[in-house]
């Protein structure tokens, strides 16, 4: 993977962390309006809805730790907030259809900032949790036969 260089799982990753923060499932800080940010898993779920494919360990931490280094992310307690810098970048780049939205943000980044490299992992087991958490929430509930719910007279 060439370092200096953005790649598309970095920008894949960014546009999933601004779109599960947008769409309002970043949590609020109980004493302030201020949002906490959002969780790995919504990371995860969005980004499955924009590639149809749940980024790996090694995809997530790479493409964070890029995006901190650079100051576009930050990532505290297991919370994930995009920064003023990185809003900045989300309102200004060119609009396209939700399709290419990816590639614009990877040639954005190309062409704006350097890739950062922040002192940042991502466990395994953490990782490995939030898919799971995924995949329970995307589980359809079942439906009951109807012969379940026959009125009692």
């Amino acid at each position: 993977m060439g370092e200096k260089q953005w790649q598309w799982t970095d920008a894949w990753i960014f546009v999933s962390l601004v779109i599960a923060h947008g769409a309002g499932r970043h949590r609020r800080a109980a004493s302030s309006r201020r949002p906490l940010g959002v969780r790995l898993t919504d990371v995860l779920s969005t980004a499955d809805h924009l590639n149809r494919a749940i980024p790996d360990r090694q995809e997530v931490e790479v493409a964070v730790r890029r995006l901190v280094g650079t100051g576009l992310v930050s990532v505290t307690d297991g919370w994930f907030r995009i920064t003023p810098e990185g809003e900045q970048l989300w309102r200004t780049r060119p609009h396209a259809g939700l399709a290419t939205t990816v590639d614009t943000v990877q040639g954005v980044l190309s062409r704006r900032h350097t890739p950062g490299d922040a002192d940042w992992q991502l466990d395994e087991a953490e990782h490995a949790a939030a898919v799971q958490e995924y995949a329970v929430r995307s589980i359809p509930a079942g439906r009951q036969s109807p012969k379940n719910h026959a009125r009692r007279d």
